[in-house]
């Protein structure tokens, strides 16, 4: 794990709800809901890859009543933000929510959190290499259960990569459901649904490393 950016003052600009990384909030939060309410599961597996604190999963589960449906697992790295988002679990009662301290770039903290029905891989993609990227896709079907859903988050900034990022998670066996790209903004915001044949997660192994 790569430690070059305070990630915990990351999140300042979710205070301002006209900030671009308001914005994609609210856009991942609202593809979180359509997941659900388009499952009728009565238990469903989520992972939140590089969580953070949390707020992608947490506010959009939290004034759900359903939300007991969900078993989360956050994974994090910074330990102030796994307080946090503990601290935010505990304050919106979601039981089935757990925060995991441990490198999200390595498969061995994905022991209890896969294979997931759901994977979140918001603020993730923008701060890796190309090739990184590329491999993170290719080990998703190691994530992810059958018809699993991952909402994804990238950067178009130049050069803009999300083309080939569409590419590649077709090739790995994801179906495209939606795609935001704002023209008054850099973010990008997209869905994939798996189709592909879910594979065993290894115990250990490098998926990725921040570089950012």
């Amino acid at each position: 794990m790569t430690a070059t950016r305070d990630w915990h003052d990351w999140h300042l600009p979710y205070g301002d709800d006209t900030s671009p990384l308001s914005r994609r909030l609210r856009l991942v939060q609202q593809h979180i809901n359509d997941w659900l309410g388009h499952r009728s599961d009565s238990s469903l597996r989520a992972v939140s890859v590089c969580a953070g604190q949390g707020h992608d999963l947490i506010g959009a589960v939290a004034p759900r009543s359903d939300a007991y449906r969900v078993r989360a697992e956050l994974i994090e790295y910074d330990a102030r933000n796994v307080a946090a988002a503990r601290m935010g679990i505990a304050a919106a009662k979601l039981t089935g929510f757990t925060v995991t301290q441990a490198d999200a770039g390595d498969f061995a903290a994905y022991g209890t959190a896969a294979p997931a029905d759901l994977v979140v891989l918001a603020g993730v993609l923008g701060n890796l290499s190309e090739s990184d990227v590329r491999a993170t896709i290719d080990a998703l079907p190691r994530l992810c259960a059958s018809e699993a859903t991952v909402i994804w988050t990238r950067t178009r900034r130049d050069p803009d990569l999300t083309p080939a990022v569409r590419g590649w998670f077709a090739a790995a066996g994801f179906a495209e459901e939606a795609f935001h790209a704002p023209s008054d903004v850099l973010f990008s915001v997209g869905v994939h649904r798996f189709h592909g044949q879910p594979q065993q997660a290894p115990s250990s192994g490098r998926i990725f490393a921040l570089v950012a």
